[in-house]
């Protein structure tokens, strides 16, 4: 019996679209969740441990979460995560890491880059082939746009990316979820907003993109769903490559 609200299984079927889509989660899957603390990570953790109960494919969840030593990062209230962790039912993991160990200043590319290098690390201690990131569209559609705009590159994240020859899997099921629908999905399940104490977060490129979008949306309001799709739907004879 799925226990969800109606808003919780609207946003629970785009998630079983995007692993149908992008095969995110296959039979006897092990998969490391990372979860930061935030709306999107818990929701993504609860929905997914949700959809156990009568997917069509056994798997297990491990949720992790990085702690650092940089109090302008993303550390969320340990005792509050435990708590959840506790009360979905699964194996979880708090793990520390040092990003000012080099004493130097610490950028939105190191900090993720660390972050990851211990997910990675968590992954293969705990024997999970995927990890299971919180990105929704909108943080595919600025990543697109930002590589595009700033780098002069078409790249974006991937729905599902192997790395290291296939040993790690990253896997992003809530690639196809608007980050409104999460906000609210998250009021309703209780969990507490979390508040950003990173002093990039308002000055970032990211932020620029966001509030672009938010602009072009006025006028077109499915934009975020045309950039996303613009991906997949490349016509290559108008390129003169």
């Amino acid at each position: 019996m799925r226990n969800l609200t109606k808003l919780g299984s609207y946003i629970s079927n785009r998630i079983g679209k995007a692993i149908a889509d992008y095969s995110l989660i296959e039979d006897k899957d092990k998969i490391l969740v990372a979860v930061s603390g935030g709306k999107d990570s818990l929701s993504m953790l609860k929905l997914l441990n949700e959809r156990r109960k009568w997917a069509p494919v056994d798997y297990k969840l491990v949720a992790a979460h990085i702690e650092s030593d940089y109090k302008g990062g993303c550390n969320a209230n340990k005792i509050e995560l435990k708590k959840i962790f506790e009360r979905e039912g699964v194996e979880y993991h708090f793990e520390k890491i040092k990003l000012l160990a080099e004493k130097r200043k610490v950028s939105c590319f190191w900090c993720s880059w660390n972050r990851r290098k211990a997910l990675f690390t968590l992954a293969d201690k705990f024997g999970c082939k995927k990890v299971a990131l919180g990105h929704h569209m909108d943080d595919i559609v600025e990543t697109l746009l930002l590589n595009m705009l700033y780098h002069g590159e078409f790249a974006a994240m991937n729905p599902r990316q192997e790395l290291f020859k296939g040993k790690i899997v990253i896997i992003r099921p809530l690639c196809y979820v608007e980050e409104n629908y999460l906000k609210r999905f998250a009021k309703e399940c209780g969990f507490k907003a979390q508040v950003s104490a990173c002093p990039n977060a308002e000055t970032s490129k990211r932020r620029v993109m966001k509030n672009f979008i938010k602009r072009i949306k006025e006028d077109c309001s499915y934009v975020k769903t045309n950039i996303f799709r613009s991906v997949s739907r490349v016509k290559e004879e108008y390129l003169g490559l």
